[in-house]
């Protein structure tokens, strides 16, 4: 079953495959035409290409730093516990409630907003918005950022 366009268009589909296949014997003699009268030419022409691309890969390989990385890593084992003091001072300071701590604490032992919740007996929007005012009082955008900054303010261990 051949479509409609395709019958109603078969004179120019014709004049079109014929015109395409003409220029393609045209080229195709034009091409051996060249390559007969000018084989030195493109011959050359070939091996130029060939060295200039091996020059250039050559000169990218030699001129490479020879920079070797190393990576050293050491375990250090540091008690969270250890020599923490609480600064009440900075507590104070930075007006945070008790409860804003307690839910910072859990926070930094990495608990998700819902599991906050559930330790805490509150809903999930109250750990919400002890988080973002956490967030807020500690001039912080993020969880991560707001244990950075307690643990430099000596709030948690």
């Amino acid at each position: 079953m051949i479509p409609k366009p395709l019958i109603r268009h078969k004179h120019v589909i014709i004049y079109g495959v014929s015109l395409a296949a003409l220029l393609f014997l045209l080229k195709w003699l034009e091409l051996r035409f060249i390559i007969i009268n000018h084989a030195f030419e493109v011959y050359a022409g070939a091996i130029a290409i060939i060295f200039t691309t091996l020059g250039i890969w050559l000169a990218l390989k030699l001129t490479k730093p020879k920079v070797k990385t190393v990576v050293v890593e050491k375990e250090v084992y540091v008690s969270p516990a250890a020599g923490f003091t609480f600064s009440e001072a900075a507590f104070n300071k930075s007006g945070l409630s008790r409860r804003e701590l307690e839910v910072l604490q859990l926070i930094a032992q990495g608990l998700s907003n819902q599991e906050i919740a559930d330790r805490l007996f509150v809903s999930l929007n109250t750990v919400k918005t002890h988080s973002s005012n956490l967030f807020l009082k500690l001039d912080v955008k993020r969880r991560t950022q707001a244990i950075e900054k307690a643990k430099r303010l000596s709030l948690i261990p």
